[in-house]
Parts: structure tokens; C-alpha cells; sequence
């Protein structure tokens, strides 16, 4: 099967890793209506495919990760619908799809971020620098306000402190610092940037169940937000109960007690169960 064709990203898997590369290299890797489109596709694509363990996003060379939305682009920052209604925020349409992704996630900013170009990384579940990246929350200097649910996502990474001062100032900041405030894990030579994150993934992979890893997932991100830990033991009692019986703890259990690697059947999303009655997925349209 030919791999599927995008016109602003390049898309790669590789022994069970799936590369999105953002790919405008001429206009520092910006953000357009199509690269929208485009990543929506692309995730659709890594929740499927059974052959994907993990994800890598990352920018086409070592200018940019990606400049922000590409100023140049009609309707940059507010497209009119027909029936008069408030349009969704288009960052925020890939950053809840990211958010939502079956498969861990690994950004791997390999030089400028601006804008978008900062917010896309920050539903990514592990987010790697190269020496080379810096990054700039520029809304207020454009005369606009933070996107991507990025007013979700942001404090919760590096609390509202941090966030606010990004985004008050709107100022560029680099990799040391972004690093120091706990939005980054690492930073690294820009020829390590995709290694060590490859690396990340690998460990993964090659050691966890694929449905343990995607509930995983969903359990933390879904439950760091309630009042109370209650709702997070209703899920996580109502998520072993149903591995309990699954063919994965079976070899899971089996793999240690025979002292092997294990090799587990389920896959995601075909075997994962539903732990969220009464929560409504969201829309990515």
C-alpha cells in the first residue's frame, strides 16, 4: 500500500513509530487552514493503524518547528460562517484531535515556535528542544488572544504564573528557559533531536500494552481536572476490572512469570474499552 500523501506534512512509519514532519520549509513550517486539515488526517491515520506504536511531530529543518499561522493566509485569524455563528478557533481543532490520539505523543520542536507553532505541542504528551528552538506566545503583540485550548493546556503544564507572564508579555523566550519552567523534558544537539525521541517511544513500545497505554492516556488527562479523586478511582476501577480479564493481562502476567518479553494481542482502538459513559467525545469538525 503507497503511504498516504499530504500537502503540507510528510508522514513516515517506521518500525512502529509514526513521523508527522510539518512541511512549508519556505515559510518557516506556518500554519494554514490546510495544514489543519492535514494533521486532523494524519492522527486519524495513527489511531488506526495497528502497525503505529507512537507518534513524533516535528518541523521540516532547523529553522523552524513552526512560525505560527502563516499571516499570509486568508482569513488568518477569523473566518465568517454563513449562518452568523462564531467560528471554531482552527488550532483548537487539532489540539483537541491531538489531545483525543489513541497513541503517545512526542513533539519534537526542532526550532522557532511562534503562536500555534507553541500551542500544537502542548496536548503532546512528551515535548523535546533542540538547542535551537525558542519559543514565543506572540498573541498580545498581534492584537489577538491565546488559541489551540491552550488556556486549558498551558497552566497545567507550567501553572498560571508562568502562563501569564508568556502571555502578557508575549515575548520570545529559548529552549533553557522553556526547559527551567517545565515545558520541555530535554533539550538536545539538533542531529539528537529525533533520536531521543525515538527513544522515548521505543521504551514504550517495546515494554507496555498498546490499550494500556491509550486508557493510560485517557485517565490522566481526563481526570486531572475533577474536584475530587473519587471519579478517578470510579474510572481506573471500572478500567482493571475490564483488563483483569483481557488477553493482554493474561500474557502480561505470563511474560513476567516466564521471564520473556511480552507480546500483547489487544490492539487499539479495536479492543479498547469504554470506561467514559456519559462523556461526550469531541467534535473535530
Amino acid at each position: 500500500m503507497a503511504p498516504p500523501t499530504f500537502g503540507t506534512l510528510l508522514y513516515a512509519v517506521e518500525d512502529g513509530i509514526a513521523t508527522i514532519t510539518l512541511n512549508r520549509p519556505e515559510r518557516m513550517n506556518a500554519f494554514t487552514g490546510e495544514m489543519m486539515e492535514d494533521l486532523l488526517r494524519a492522527f486519524d491515520l495513527t489511531d488506526r493503524d495497528d502497525a503505529v506504536g507512537g507518534v513524533i511531530v516535528t518541523g521540516q529543518g532547523e529553522r523552524a518547528f513552526c512560525a505560527g499561522y502563516d499571516l499570509a493566509d486568508a482569513g488568518a485569524f477569523a473566518r465568517a460562517r454563513e449562518d452568523g455563528e462564531i467560528p471554531r478557533d482552527i488550532a483548537g481543532l487539532v489540539c483537541l484531535r491531538i489531545f483525543d490520539s489513541l497513541k503517545p505523543v512526542v513533539g519534537a520542536c526542532n526550532g522557532a515556535a511562534a503562536g500555534i507553532g507553541v500551542t500544537l505541542q502542548l496536548p503532546m504528551d512528551i515535548r523535546l528542544a533542540s538547542a535551537n528552538a525558542r519559543y514565543g506566545l506572540v498573541f498580545g503583540r498581534r492584537g489577538i488572544t491565546m488559541e489551540g485550548a491552550s488556556a486549558w493546556f498551558l497552566p497545567r503544564i507550567v501553572g498560571p504564573s508562568t502562563a501569564l507572564e508568556w502571555v502578557y508579555s508575549g515575548r520570545v523566550f529559548p529552549a533553557q528557559e522553556a526547559l527551567e519552567r517545565g515545558l520541555i523534558r530535554s533539550i538536545h544537539a539538533p542531529q539528537d533531536l529525533l533520536p531521543a525521541a525515538r527513544a522515548i517511544l521505543r521504551e514504550i513500545i517495546d515494554n507496555s500494552a498498546p490499550v494500556a497505554v491509550a486508557l493510560h492516556r485517557q485517565l490522566i488527562y481526563r481526570t486531572m481536572g475533577e474536584a475530587h479523586p473519587m471519579e478517578a478511582h470510579r474510572r481506573e476501577s471500572r478500567a482493571i476490572f475490564k483488563r483483569g480479564l483481557s488477553r493482554d493481562a493474561a500474557e502480561g502476567v505470563g511474560a513476567f512469570l516466564e521471564k520473556r518479553p511480552p507480546v500483547f494481542p489487544d490492539t487499539a482502538p479495536a479492543d479498547l474499552p469504554d470506561i467514559w459513559e456519559g462523556w461526550e467525545k469531541p467534535e473535530y469538525k
